[in-house]
């Protein structure tokens, strides 16, 4: 037995990829052009984490505009002014609105999994977004002939047929991406927004059997984007006890960031179910400094002292670059913080008796 260790889900994009988004969206580039530069950079993704020794590997998102709005691509009734997210920088990002119904996903995450699986024959785990990102989309203003409850049924069977579609073609797990969660404490800190989130992705989650939902996780942060965060001054006390309410069997918790880790740590041990994973983040992707193999291991020995070993798992806080034109962390970095979670989980296995 070993402690298993997963990455949560943006690499940033090789320089030449990069290059190539700007170049897409002045004209410059074909549409052929830029999916042969997206596959290339997917290769060397799954490629180098097999070369880290990864047990489980992700694509990168190379190929997604970001985490968020790769649902959206090619939508004719969006409008792009939504809501606003402000980041502790300073820098904002901006979802688009929902101009018209009925809201259907033009991208599914499907696609994404089985072409990174014509290059491996790893076990591959296919992050989705969260349902409930996604809600906030519909303007405050009622859309003509198309009421928010409308809305909200759509969007759900539209999140059902991403997650089970990734599911169906042999998804080692789906991961939803749930960094909304600790920031609706900060746009509604009486928590009814959270409460609504957490009623909406269940709803979805419940269509699923327990053995489905055993390959279903969620992924809390506090956003990172530009090296900074939208939400790390929300208490996280205030956030888990609902999160692990959520109908999946896998967690994945940003902790290596957090200004008092053993807190959290005893959050989660009081709210722990029987039957589910945690997989506790051990490198910050917001930090310029990589953490050592050692620094990596002492975290997992801290963790396990409230979270059984048998219910344990490792992670990065957040992924590396959850938008396609974030430039923040370069690849080499984000690489040298993935090999040194890798080999820090390895090295706790000893202290563990494992």
């Amino acid at each position: 037995m070993s402690i298993p260790t997963e990455p949560i889900g943006s690499i940033p994009r090789p320089r030449s990829l990069q290059t190539a988004l700007t170049d897409h969206a002045e004209g410059h580039l074909t549409d052929a052009d830029l999916k042969a530069l997206q596959e290339k950079a997917t290769i060397d993704t799954l490629t180098r984490l097999e070369q880290l020794g990864c047990d489980v590997l992700v694509d990168g998102e190379q190929s997604k505009p970001s985490f968020v709005t790769y649902p959206l691509a090619g939508s004719d009734n969006l409008d792009p002014n939504g809501v606003v997210l402000a980041f502790a920088d300073g820098h904002t990002r901006q979802l688009p609105r929902l101009a018209s119904g009925p809201f259907r996903y033009q991208v599914r995450a499907e696609s994404y999994l089985r072409d990174a699986q014509r290059h491996t024959d790893h076990p591959i785990k296919q992050a989705v977004i969260a349902p409930s990102a996604l809600s906030l989309l519909y303007p405050n203003e009622p859309i003509t002939g198309y009421s928010r409850e409308a809305f909200l049924h759509d969007l759900a069977d539209e999140a059902e047929a991403d997650i089970r579609g990734c599911l169906d073609a042999g998804a080692y797990c789906v991961q939803l991406d749930f960094t909304e969660g600790r920031l609706s404490l900060k746009l509604d800190p009486s928590g009814g927004l959270l409460d609504d989130f957490i009623a909406l992705n269940n709803e979805v989650l419940g269509r699923f059997t327990q053995a489905e939902r055993s390959r279903l996780g969620v992924h809390t942060c506090p956003g990172a984007d530009h090296d900074s965060t939208h939400s790390l001054d929300v208490d996280y006390t205030d956030l888990l006890p609902k999160l692990f309410r959520l109908k999946v069997g896998n967690f994945y918790v940003q902790l290596a960031g957090e200004p008092d880790p053993e807190r959290v740590l005893r959050v989660i041990a009081e709210h722990l179910r029987p039957g589910v994973r945690v997989f506790i983040g051990v490198t910050d992707p917001i930090s310029t400094a990589v953490e050592s193999p050692e620094e990596v291991r002492d975290r997992v020995l801290l963790a396990a002292r409230y979270i059984p070993v048998d219910q344990l798992g490792t992670c990065d806080d957040c992924g590396f670059s959850p938008f396609a034109d974030d430039t923040s962390t370069s690849r080499e970095l984000a690489f040298a913080k993935i090999e040194a979670r890798v080999r820090g989980t390895a090295l706790a296995s000893p202290g563990l008796g494992l």
